[in-house]
């Protein structure tokens, strides 16, 4: 049976709390993307997330809370991490931090630290606070692939293997969070880019930030893979974020050459392009933005993905978007996305 989507109302809240102190899933809305939560204290819980998504065990899980006080009892926040929360939780911040016993291997992929964050999203909010546990969530999609900003994402990556989403709307950033790690305050570090950026870190924190560049990780694999070594953090593969459709990323896209192309290869700009002659390619044309606005680009990127990767295309060929720290989320899912070699 395909799974049941619930409206935010106080019964869904409290039926949906309870499955999660009970151990199930639940696919939830957060201001980033949807995410697959799971009591994160709760071994058993969390290895159906695992099994849900056929997500390697090397591949860390975020933490999420309602609070401060509760971001503590799973964490050893040091003064940088308290200064970071003052900013900009609730919000799509995540930090890495020593982890606490209370808190499974299994969702730390055996490290010592753990990556917990206090999201934004006003549903979830009331979820986290309806079943009083810390939730672990990664992206409510099958491993590797483009993450869900709708529910209805959900369902057609996740819904027969999952019993529960909770309808939130449309996800307001689109991408995932910033992870930093503060582990050491004097040398914090961005593990992965998102809406908050190492610039404002580093003003937070009076320190210099430096930004982690992605890599692949010896034996790994595209989609449900292992991987050589256990991740700090989530999503810090080479490949990620993927469609099952090669995505090509050029400078510029030349309207000639997309009229010229075939029909079987799809163009995806970055603002609606002028040339009017590209209206005549219909569905084999679309764009992030009106105007090229990053926060725009940012929330429609991952269903712009998926709409193009489910129109039997032989390739998609994106613009690149422009090396400025406004885009620095986006141009890193989007190479991320088109990268090859796994």
């Amino acid at each position: 049976m395909p799974a049941t989507l619930h409206r935010p109302s106080r019964t869904a809240l409290r039926r949906l709390a309870g499955v999660l102190r009970r151990g199930g899933l639940v696919a939830v809305p957060t201001e980033t993307v949807y995410g697959l939560a799971a009591n994160a204290l709760d071994a058993d819980a969390c290895a159906g997330i695992f099994a849900a998504k056929e997500r390697p065990p090397e591949d860390p899980l975020i933490v999420h809370v309602a609070t401060v006080t509760a971001a503590a009892a799973v964490a050893e926040l040091n003064p940088a991490a308290r200064a970071l929360a003052r900013a900009f939780w609730p919000g799509p911040l995540t930090l890495v931090l020593p982890k606490k016993a209370v808190v499974p291997a299994i969702v730390t992929a055996g490290l010592d630290s753990v990556a917990v964050r206090v999201p934004r999203h006003p549903v979830f909010r009331d979820l986290l606070r309806q079943c009083g546990l810390p939730l672990a969530a990664p992206s409510a999609n099958p491993f590797g692939y483009v993450s869900p900003t709708l529910p209805e994402h959900v369902q057609r990556g996740l819904g027969d293997r999952i019993e529960h989403i909770l309808d939130g709307g449309p996800c307001e950033v689109g991408l995932e969070s910033t992870i930093v790690d503060v582990r050491n305050p004097a040398r914090p570090c961005v593990l992965r880019p998102g809406a908050i950026s190492a610039e404002q870190i580093a003003e937070v924190l009076g320190v210099p930030v430096s930004v982690r560049r992605a890599r692949v990780l010896p034996g790994s694999r595209r989609r449900g893979g292992r991987t050589a070594r256990a991740q700090r953090a989530p999503g810090l593969l080479a490949r990620h974020y993927s469609p099952g459709t090669r995505l090509r990323l050029v400078s510029r896209i030349e309207p000639a050459d997309a009229l010229a192309a075939g029909r079987r290869v799809a163009y995806l700009f970055l603002a609606r392009p002028a040339d009017p002659r590209l209206a005549a390619l219909g569905g084999r044309v679309a764009w992030l933005s009106e105007a090229g606005d990053p926060a725009e680009a940012g929330r429609n990127v991952y269903a712009r993905l998926r709409t193009l990767d489910e129109g039997g295309y032989r390739e998609i060929i994106a613009e690149r978007v422009p090396s400025e720290p406004a885009f620095a989320a986006l141009a890193d899912r989007l190479g991320r996305a088109a990268a090859r070699g796994r």
